[in-house]
């Protein structure tokens, strides 16, 4: 006897192909979304960890502004404190200039000539007094201009008594 077969098979097997390929895009689906949550996760781990980099940083920055802050105060006070010492060091050269000015000035000081007044205004010297006569008060110009520590003295005014 010949075998028939009735049984729609051709239907069966559709059905099979089609519950593969549903399987098949499920499990597609499935994996493409891990991935895609693997992926994010990676990309989230990134991002955390750059921004961690960058918080790092910030606080580095700032540490090192201080610090450059502190560096630029320490400058200043440094200016400062050798302007005070380039001060003191012209003061302590202008002193003992002073009392040798005053020395000479009292050595040279011819007879007749009597000084009432002597101002030092940086570096001009204003002598001012009386003499008995004006030959007097040349030759004491001409014994000043012969020094080292005066340039080109000068008489300003003569006035008679």
């Amino acid at each position: 006897m010949a075998r028939i077969n009735l049984l729609p098979w051709r239907e069966e097997a559709r059905r099979d192909r089609q519950r593969q390929f549903l399987y098949s895009l499920m499990g597609t689906l499935v994996l493409g979304a891990i991935l895609v949550l693997l992926v994010g996760l990676f990309f989230d781990q990134r991002i955390s960890h750059q921004e961690s980099r960058n918080q790092q940083i910030q606080v580095e920055i700032k540490r090192l502004e201080q610090r450059i802050a502190r560096i630029r105060e320490l400058e200043n006070t440094r200016n400062r404190l050798l302007s005070r010492k380039q001060i003191i060091e012209s003061l302590q050269a202008s002193r003992s200039l002073t009392v040798e000015l005053l020395d000479k000035l009292a050595k040279t000081i011819p007879v007749g000539i009597t000084l009432s007044n002597v101002r030092q205004q940086g570096v001009i010297l204003t002598l001012l007094g009386t003499s008995q006569s004006n030959a007097r008060v040349s030759a004491y110009l001409q014994s000043l201009d012969g020094m080292d520590l005066f340039v080109k003295p000068e008489l300003q005014y003569v006035r008679a008594s």
